[in-house]
C-alpha cells in the first residue's frame, strides 16, 4: 500500500486475507465482513477522500503469542485529503493518520487484524476536533530513535524473551498502584529510560520523560479510573522481536470512570473496555520509546458521547 491501485486494491486484500477473516477496526468501523467489508466499509473511503494515499510503516515485527503468529505493523498513512471522511472536512492539504495494525497469520494468509486508526488525528488537522485540547503535544509522531523498526533479522527468541519479560515485569508493577497509595510501587525508574518518550493517541498527546508522561498521562488517568486492570480476555497478545515488544486486544482494559480529569470527561461511574495497541522499545535494558493508540472514539461512544455529531455541529458552515 506504498503505491496504491484502488482498482486493484481489493484483489490484493483477498489474496493476503482469509474469506472468512476477522477484521477488528476501530470506531466507528467495528466489526467488518472480512477483506470485502474492509475495502467497502473501511479503505474505499478512505481512498475516496485521499486519492493518492500513502502507507508508511515505521515498524514491522513479528512473533508468537497464545499458540499463533502475529505481525504487528505501526506507521501513517498520508496523502492529501480533498474529500470528507466520516465528514471530517476536508483540508486540500497533505494529511497524517497513524495506525496500530496486528495481523494474526495462518498458513499464508490473514485470519485477524486488530486495528485503530487515530482519526481524532485527522479531525484536529481539520481543525475539527470537537472535544477537550490534549495535554500532550500533538505533531507528526516519529518512528523509532534507532531507525531499526522493520524488522529483517533472524529471529532470536530468547532476545524476544527477553524484551516481553521486561514489559511484563513493568505494567505488573504499574497495576500494584493505586491499590498501593504510594507511587514510587510501580517503580516507573526500574523500567523506563531517562529521556524515554510516550507517543500517546490524539487527545492525550505525545509526553516526554517520567515527569511528563506521569503529569499529562498517567495522574489523569489513574484520577478517573483507579480500578483500571489489563487481560479482560484471554485474548490479549504479547510478542517480542529483538528489542521491540508489541501487544493487542479486542479489547485488553477495563475499568469504571469513577474520577474526574480524564479527557475533560465528568465522574459518570460507568464500566468501559478500553482497546489499548501499544509497541515499545527497548534500549540498554530500558524502555526508550513507546507508540501507544487507544480507540478514544470507542470510550466516548460507551460513555453516550457522539463526537462525530458535535463535530458535524461544530463544522457545520464548512459542510
Amino acid at each position: 500500500m506504498y503505491d496504491v491501485d484502488a482498482s486493484a486494491l481489493p484483489g490484493q486484500l483477498r489474496e493476503v486475507f482469509a474469506p472468512d477473516c476477522e477484521v477488528h477496526l476501530a470506531f466507528p468501523f467495528e466489526d467488518l465482513d472480512g477483506p470485502e467489508g474492509l475495502f467497502e466499509e473501511a479503505y474505499r473511503s478512505l481512498l475516496t477522500a485521499v486519492p493518492d494515499l500513502e502507507r508508511r510503516d515505521f515498524i514491522v515485527m513479528a512473533g508468537g503469542s497464545a499458540g499463533a503468529n502475529w505481525v504487528g505493523c505501526a506507521g501513517h498513512y498520508l496523502g492529501v485529503m480533498e474529500r470528507p471522511f466520516l465528514h471530517i472536512p476536508p483540508t486540500q492539504h497533505p494529511i497524517y493518520m497513524r495506525y496500530a495494525e496486528f495481523f494474526r497469520i495462518e498458513g499464508d494468509q490473514i485470519v485477524e487484524m486488530q486495528a485503530i486508526w487515530d482519526i481524532p488525528q485527522l479531525m484536529m488537522q481539520a481543525n475539527a476536533w470537537p472535544m477537550t485540547p490534549s495535554l500532550g503535544v500533538e505533531w507528526f509522531v516519529p518512528g523509532p530513535a534507532t531507525q531499526d523498526g522493520i524488522i529483517t533479522a533472524p529471529y532470536d527468541e530468547a532476545q524476544a524473551e527477553a524484551s516481553k519479560d521486561h514489559i511484563l515485569a513493568m505494567l505488573t508493577d504499574m497495576g500494584k498502584h493505586p491499590q498501593n497509595s504510594d507511587p514510587a510501587v510501580m517503580q516507573l525508574e526500574k523500567y523506563w529510560h531517562p529521556k524515554m518518550t510516550w507517543y500517546g493517541p490524539a487527545g492525550i498527546g505525545t509526553n516526554r520523560r517520567i515527569q511528563g508522561f506521569r503529569n499529562w498521562h498517567q495522574i489523569p488517568f489513574l484520577k478517573a479510573m483507579p480500578d483500571r486492570r489489563g487481560a479482560v480476555t484471554d485474548a490479549d497478545i504479547f510478542f517480542g522481536d529483538g528489542n521491540y515488544v508489541g501487544t493487542t486486544g479486542w479489547p485488553n482494559m477495563q475499568m469504571t470512570l469513577s474520577g474526574d480529569g480524564w479527557l475533560g470527561i465528568a465522574p459518570s461511574n460507568k464500566k468501559i473496555t478500553m482497546r489499548s495497541l501499544d509497541f515499545w522499545r527497548i534500549e540498554n535494558g530500558l524502555i526508550r520509546e513507546n507508540w501507544v493508540l487507544v480507540d478514544i472514539l470507542h470510550v466516548y461512544n460507551q460513555i453516550g458521547v457522539d463526537v462525530f455529531s458535535r463535530m458535524r455541529e461544530l463544522t457545520v458552515a464548512r459542510q
